[in-house]
């Protein structure tokens, strides 16, 4: 009876929870309430809680924390090296008379780079770039703006920096092999996805427009700034720490260091001793900077992930009774629920799904390799397309979007998406 009553206020809280999220509640303020009152909801002895939910998770997550810190430091020396304005300034030379090929070319380019790219500070810096060359074509706002977060969320599925993130809850879950296989796939069924979408609108495309969307963006003559030249050699550096590890099986961070170290080369900020250490000391100023909300954030997510661990018992009879024990069944059920990943929803690991993900996990009834590509599918949809996301909160203000505009155009796309990579998700670990 006391498990059936505390199972009833874990879930009466998550619910409470969801609410106070979608009303836009400070999410680390609401991670680490839920994890005081799931610890208390579920009678977890007093010792437990400083060192299961506080101490050990936090603890734990110092590795991941590593891995985001060498992401956005990557991110800043691509951008500041000069890298990524060139890679998108050649894009704006080629698409220039052909506003639908530039479009497509900026969509390529923002995957490209974010295979590797992390953080809302390395989405801002190409963002500012590559946006004002979408608008200099003729392309309207919310259109640029929707294609530009779908093609940053396609790569996102080969990220190591956002997969060692979700890994947090499936520790067993391995990055390489055959995920690297479902997620190069995947990821490529959304840049797909994202171009058939920008086809499809392309009859709004109106280059007579195009100064009056960059005057009302403020970047009226941005395209036109000089940018930095650099060896064309230096433009496959984005893709070099996951090249590394899918041909040597070398980690991340050996992997990202050595891109990073290859840019400073090969972009000339390594000629002098001076030099090198005052461009280093200011791009990891920068990446620390960029990721400082973000880290206590997954500080106070990782302690409520402890909580919901701990009380998975209580959910177990419940999740064995309604969850379907067929993996094409459940991958399926996800796909079509996926938009409840939206407003940090339940299917959003990093907001409410974080319960989800933890008690999915504790209960023993699927193996991590399966439930994390599972979770990521309708993660990724808000990642992509969601209002809370950072770097879409900072794109909707730069492009003067309208948030009902962005979701209208983004969410049936990646709902689609959602479905085709379900599948694949079956199909590979099912």
């Amino acid at each position: 009876m006391a498990s059936t009553i505390s199972a009833i206020l874990l879930l009466v809280t998550f619910a409470a929870f969801i609410v106070y999220i979608v009303k836009g509640g400070n999410l680390m303020i609401g991670f680490f309430v839920m994890a005081i009152l799931w610890s208390i909801i579920g009678m977890v002895p007093a010792d437990q809680v400083i060192q299961k939910v506080f101490a050990e998770p936090a603890l734990n997550y110092g590795p991941t924390i590593i891995y985001i810190v060498f992401g956005s430091w990557f991110g800043r020396v691509l951008v500041e090296s000069g890298i990524a304005p060139a890679i998108s300034e050649q894009t704006n030379k080629v698409g220039k008379k052909r506003p639908v090929i530039a479009g497509i070319l900026v969509l390529f380019v923002t995957a490209f780079i974010f295979v590797s790219a992390y953080g809302v500070g390395s989405v801002i810096a190409i963002g500012v770039i590559l946006l004002p060359i979408m608008l200099s074509v003729g392309i309207p706002r919310d259109l640029a703006l929707s294609a530009f977060s779908l093609a940053i969320g396609a790569p996102m599925y080969i990220n190591v920096v956002l997969y060692n993130q979700i890994k947090a809850f499936f520790p067993k879950a391995e990055y390489g092999g055959k995920y690297l296989v479902f997620g190069i796939i995947a990821a490529l069924v959304q840049l797909a996805a994202v171009v058939i979408f920008f086809l499809i609108h392309r009859k709004k495309i109106n280059p007579a427009n195009a100064e009056e969307n960059l005057r009302i963006i403020g970047a009226s003559g941005e395209g036109e700034t000089e940018v930095a030249k650099v060896p064309k050699i230096a433009f496959i550096i984005p893709i070099i720490p996951v090249l590394m590890n899918m041909i040597f099986h070398w980690d991340a961070i050996p992997a990202l260091t050595l891109a990073t170290l290859l840019a400073m080369l090969l972009t000339g900020k390594m000629k002098s001793y001076k030099g090198f250490v005052n461009f280093l000391n200011e791009t990891v100023g920068k990446a620390i900077s960029d990721i400082a909300g973000l880290i206590m954030f997954l500080m106070a997510l990782i302690m409520f992930s402890g909580a919901a661990s701990m009380d998975a018992a209580r959910f177990r009879p419940l999740f064995a009774a309604i969850l379907p024990h067929s993996h094409l069944v459940l991958a399926l059920a996800l796909g079509i629920l996926a938009p409840l990943a939206l407003f940090r929803g339940p299917l959003h690991v990093w907001g409410a799904g974080a319960a989800t993900a933890a008690v999915l996990s504790g209960t023993g009834l699927f193996n991590d390799a399966f439930l994390l590509p599972l979770l990521y599918v309708p993660t990724l949809l808000a990642v992509s397309t969601d209002i809370t996301q950072s770097w879409n909160v900072w794109g909707l203000d730069y492009m003067k979007v309208q948030s009902k505009d962005f979701l209208k155009l983004g969410v049936p796309v990646m709902w689609v998406v959602s479905i085709i990579n379900e599948l694949l998700v079956f199909y590979f670990f099912g």
